[in-house]
């Protein structure tokens, strides 16, 4: 594997917990995120005092710099196009700015994230407001902020250009923020979505705007689950000004631990199996960021170095390109069985993670959007989501998006034919006039 080799402990200082640093690791960021749950493992916030402070100063805008300028609908169905975008909404122009903001990490300390706040050229006062959260990414640039004219900006330019205000999370670790990502921590990727919602709040007005306060909240694959997590917070009225519109995931793993890992691990066609090596590495290397999953990488990875391909700056073909072509040679009998029967750490995490669907009623309009033979993201997922909500009293309907392609992707290609379809169904729930007001 062409990896340059350091020792784990001392570039990551990962070390076995001790009882004291337990309670700091297993700390949810979303502890103040009504919804979240209780923590299944040790929980306690490091000190009350740097709690309040973080929680006092989340959403705290930093910077705000213009990236670039669609100056006319024309323009945007262009981008759009480029990108392999429906340009057919297109009705403005869009001004796109990266946004720098406080938030908190995934024990609950302050930290910095960015994101990606996109306006409609042309229209002014109080605009429908959508929350996009992307799908997996490995290099800090897989971000919505970071990256234009590819597949991670085209739903931004798609709200954006067809009348809403849009704000995208590059998520914690990626874009221009501190550390690590940790991916399909869904607690963090509600606490950096809920703030940038803030700052982008605090933001608008200098550009001639507010933000609706019934937020339109969507997100493809990871961003599926990040977008349940922010659903619920909204509703559970974790912030005064913001609440919840409407809710349109697409083709997420919302079923992660019960669901889509015994599905890569089967190895029967329905997953692609390269994307399964890529799955079954980060699951490992991310739950271990948050909660102690294992000592050192050689304990599940056969070559440790693995590890190492998900610190943010391997971009995603020296990923695909190092790692191993099979589970065999990817994992230790341990490592294997880790995924195939969680416990410690890796249970607790993904307890968390698997609880998007379920003990909470959504009071929005819900549609779960899906691809038959999704490749990456088993379509289980969302029959058990839809199931756990109608369980629980929820009206939620299961959007087929049919056999869609993007690339020779069904995964990816869902979330190009949703953003078409959800972009009509949020114009039909809100009345996009300059200065509407609820």
């Amino acid at each position: 594997m062409a990896v340059a080799r350091t020792s784990y402990r001392r570039r990551y200082g990962h070390r076995r917990v001790t009882t004291a640093v337990a309670v700091a690791l297993a700390i949810l960021a979303g502890a103040g995120v009504a919804g979240a749950g209780p923590d299944p493992g040790p929980a306690s916030r490091t000190s009350a005092a740097s709690s309040s402070d973080a929680t006092s100063r989340r959403g705290t805008l930093l910077s705000a710099e213009r990236l670039y300028t669609l100056a006319s609908p024309e323009d945007s169905a262009a981008e759009l196009t480029a990108s392999g975008y429906d340009p057919g909404a297109a009705r403005h122009g869009v001004d796109a700015y990266r946004l720098l903001y406080r938030t908190v990490d995934a024990q609950g300390r302050p930290t910095t994230a960015s994101g990606l706040f996109t306006l409609p050229r042309g229209l002014h006062g109080r605009l429908p407001t959508v929350s996009f959260a992307h799908g997996t990414g490995v290099h800090r640039v897989d971000a919505p902020s970071m990256q234009r004219k590819v597949f991670l900006t085209g739903p931004s330019v798609s709200y954006a250009s067809a009348g809403f205000a849009t704000v995208a999370p590059d998520y914690l670790g990626m874009g221009t923020g501190r550390g690590t990502h940790p991916w399909m921590d869904v607690p963090s990727e509600t606490t950096a979505s809920l703030d940038l919602l803030r700052a982008a709040r605090r933001f608008a007005p200098r550009t001639g705007r507010t933000l609706d306060r019934d937020i339109l909240v969507t997100g493809f694959s990871q961003g599926a689950s990040a977008a349940l997590g922010l659903g619920r917070a909204l509703q559970a009225g974790e912030d005064r000004h913001f609440g919840l519109g409407a809710l349109a995931p697409v083709s997420g793993a919302y079923d992660f631990g019960g669901t889509q890992i015994p599905a890569l691990l089967a190895g029967d066609g329905e997953l692609e199996p390269r994307w399964g090596m890529v799955y079954a590495a980060y699951t490992l290397v991310a739950f271990d960021r948050v909660r102690d999953v294992y000592d050192d990488p050689d304990e599940v990875f056969r070559d440790p170095a693995v590890a190492e391909l998900f610190d943010g700056v391997h971009t995603g073909p020296q990923m695909l390109g190092a790692l191993p072509r099979t589970l065999d040679e990817l994992l230790t009998p341990y490592g294997r069985d880790l995924l195939a029967h969680p416990k410690g750490g890796l249970a607790a995490g993904l307890r968390v993670t698997d609880r998007v669907c379920k003990d909470w009623k959504v009071k929005a309009p819900t549609r779960l959007y899906m691809a038959r033979g999704d490749e990456q993201a088993t379509v289980r997922n969302t029959a058990r989501c839809a199931a756990a909500f109608h369980a629980g009293g929820s009206e939620v309907s299961v959007v087929d998006l049919g056999a869609v392609d993007h690339q020779t992707s069904r995964h990816l290609g869902s979330n190009v034919r949703a953003t078409a379809e959800v972009v009509r169904w949020f114009s039909t729930l809100r009345t996009l006039r300059p200065g509407n007001a609820r």
